[in-house]
């Protein structure tokens, strides 16, 4: 594995920021060395680069209240993963931890059908407009779901998605663009003829419009990420508007996927947001409230075939639509389900003015620091959506989940950790209610700061 070559200012600040970070969190590092062997996990390898090898290894949580977590070693930190975008309320909301210790006393029993299953169904129909709703495990889950719907619904085949969107980690959503646009698959292990039926198209672009017009006869589905987390900067309202129009014309299943938009951007999401509405709209993450979920969700002459559709007692009505397969262990889990609850009916009182307010104040985060790295002319920038930001840099390479920063960029995301930020090894971030003010302030202080102490070391960004 190739290193970077360092100048000798460089290799001293490395090795002293390696010396405190393995001091700082040694128990985490011991832990990863211990469990090596037993427990396979990419985290541990997910930003491996010979430069810091020393320093890869995540943060082992030990436990976690609002705004923040503990590790190990009893360092505190300022949370900004939030559980990949799970915690928009924070970690542990007094009125979710009451929703699920009450429901530990009932019991958690699977089998019999969830008794608060349909309130939530209502619930989130209420809060979505969508007007049929499953439940499954994860957004992986929902929309593997969701285009085995398209398909039974329509007939066809093949679908189109985007280039750098994040659908989960189903065999079919390891594709990137091939020769024509032609999915190939991303890493070892996925079959080609599980992904050559799929277009894998630039986002946002008229080549991907005209390239659907031309198979459209032939598409059951496109889907898509509609603000694509890894690439926030893209938010192509008209762009969608003009698919929407197309797919209806088509006879075309349209997909949102909103795992992550869903609830963050908007009470209906990004549908709601961009006024798209899609046939089919997956969700998850936030609506759980830190409980495994998934969601189905769309218009009924896609969802009934789950059920077969609507029909009722004592007339001669039955399921009259052909049904495609689905089923699952813990869908509807107790847990999750009481959880969901807590969570749609707190969004729902609170109304549109929590996710207003959170929205800003991630704006004027990124606005603050984007302002400071133009004052030092740095080809750093915050990027951001909703309540979710993250840094983007120029010299990137590598394939979506391969992607590689510049030695710097991943320096400082450890400078960050050290000085009591925690930001996952993707390095997506998110902001939650449970954030002050006080918090983001110091955020901001310290990146700065580990800016110009990494330029002090010698590295230029």
């Amino acid at each position: 594995m190739q290193e970077v070559k360092l100048t000798p200012a460089q290799r001293s600040h490395l090795e002293a920021l390696i010396a405190r970070y393995t001091q700082r969190t040694q128990k985490s590092k011991q832990y990863q060395q211990t469990y090596r062997l037993p427990f396979a996990d990419f985290r541990g390898v997910f930003v491996f680069r010979m430069e810091t090898k020393e320093m890869c290894y995540p943060i082992i949580g030990q436990s976690s209240r609002g705004s923040k977590i503990w590790d190990l070693d009893g360092n505190e930190y300022v949370d900004f993963s939030m559980g990949f975008g799970v915690n928009l309320l924070g970690h542990q909301p007094d009125f979710i931890t009451a929703a699920l210790e009450e429901q530990l006393k009932r019991g958690i029993q699977l089998g019999p059908q969830s008794n608060l299953a349909g309130e939530v169904a209502e619930l989130i129909s209420e809060l979505t407009g969508m007007p049929r709703v499953t439940f499954c495990n994860s957004g992986t889950e929902a929309v593997m779901t969701a285009l085995r719907i398209a398909r039974a619904a329509t007939g066809r085949e093949k679908m189109a998605l985007f280039a750098n969107s994040y659908h989960g980690h189903s065999d079919a959503m390891l594709v990137v663009p091939g020769e024509d646009f032609r999915g190939t698959p991303l890493q070892a292990g996925v079959l080609k003829k599980t992904v050559e039926e799929s277009f894998v198209l630039p986002y946002g672009t008229a080549e991907a419009l005209s390239t659907i017009k031309a198979h459209a006869h032939e598409l059951a589905a496109v889907l898509v990420e509609p603000v694509q987390i890894r690439n926030p900067t893209i938010q192509p309202k008209a762009f969608l508007h003009e698919l929407r129009e197309i797919t209806t014309a088509s006879g075309i299943t349209l997909i949102f996927d909103e795992v992550l938009t869903g609830f963050r951007a908007h009470l209906g999401g990004v549908q709601a947001l961009f006024g798209v509405e899609a046939d089919i709209v997956t969700y998850g993450k936030i609506v759980g409230g830190g409980m495994p979920i998934g969601l189905v969700t769309g218009k009924a002459n896609y969802m009934d075939r789950i059920d077969g559709g609507m029909w009722q007692y004592g007339d001669a009505s039955y399921p009259e639509v052909k049904r495609t397969f689905y089923a699952g262990t813990f869908c509807k889990h107790p847990l999750a389900m009481v959880a969901a609850r807590a969570v749609l009916k707190h969004l729902k009182q609170q109304g549109p003015t929590l996710q207003e307010r959170l929205n800003e104040r991630t704006s004027r985060l990124a606005n603050q620091l984007n302002a400071y790295f133009e004052q030092l002319e740095l080809p750093i920038r915050m990027v951001h959506f909703a309540s979710g930001f993250g840094f983007a840099h120029p010299r990137i390479d590598g394939k979506i989940f391969e992607k590689r920063l510049p030695l710097e960029m991943e320096l400082l995301y450890y400078h960050l950790v050290e000085k009591g930020f925690y930001i996952w090894e993707a390095r997506t971030c998110f902001l939650s209610t449970a954030h002050t003010d006080d918090e983001i302030e110091r955020y901001i202080n310290a990146v700065k700061e580990s800016i110009e102490e990494l330029q002090a070391g010698g590295f230029s960004f």
